[in-house]
């Protein structure tokens, strides 16, 4: 259990990783990272302590909904989205800190090898299943309390990530979030979650 929960968490710290480069490329990420990336402009608070607190957010709706509910999985939950938001910080505020990616084609390739890397860690915390991730556990929940799909609520709140984060880049004249980088992502990361995950279930 203790070993699984290790590999669970070094995962998802390594997805943190792949995040972390995906934002350092600037061309754009995925649509929820568009939204925490504009709302950490417009608040000046880290990229990796919005993510949390946005994270925070949906966590708190699943603790609503979920009558299962207990006390370990949801402070594992609390404990690995602190830690993730702290792996972006570090990463993006004082090892890269210094590094600025200016050349388009390694700003693209930085872009695929971070989505890669988040979708291979992402991929394989999904195959242990220890550790949650509140967005997908949210959407878990909602599906199995309505006629709803669990990709409906997904791809709503890709949606409506995409459409906060435009708001706040045109209403505080910030950079867009939403470009070439959220078009990869979209196509490439569902892929690389997939294959991490039914890859790693073969062996």
């Amino acid at each position: 259990m203790y070993k699984q929960l290790a590999k669970s968490l070094i995962f998802y710290l390594i997805s943190a990783l792949g995040i972390s480069l995906t934002i350092k490329a600037n061309i754009g990420v995925s649509s929820f990272n568009a939204l925490n990336v504009a709302v950490s402009d417009v608040t000046q608070i880290k990229v990796g302590t919005v993510t949390t607190g946005i994270n925070f957010f949906f966590l708190s709706m699943c603790v609503f909904l979920d009558k299962q509910r207990t006390i370990k999985k949801y402070v594992l939950m609390i404990m690995s989205l602190i830690c993730f938001g702290n792996v972006v910080n570090i990463i993006l505020y004082s090892i890269l800190a210094n590094v600025h990616i200016t050349i388009y084609p390694l700003q693209i390739l930085t872009f695929i090898l971070g989505t890669i890397i988040g979708g291979i860690g992402t991929g394989r915390v999904l195959y242990y299943g220890t550790l949650k991730f509140p967005i997908e556990t949210l959407c878990q929940l909602l599906e199995a309390k309505t006629k709803l799909s669990f990709s409906f609520y997904r791809y709503s709140i890709d949606v409506v990530s995409v459409i906060l984060s435009l708001g706040l880049s045109f209403y505080y004249h910030l950079p867009l979030y939403v470009r070439e980088g959220t078009i990869i992502s979209l196509f490439l990361l569902s892929s690389v979650i997939h294959w991490a995950n039914s890859n790693f279930q073969k062996h």
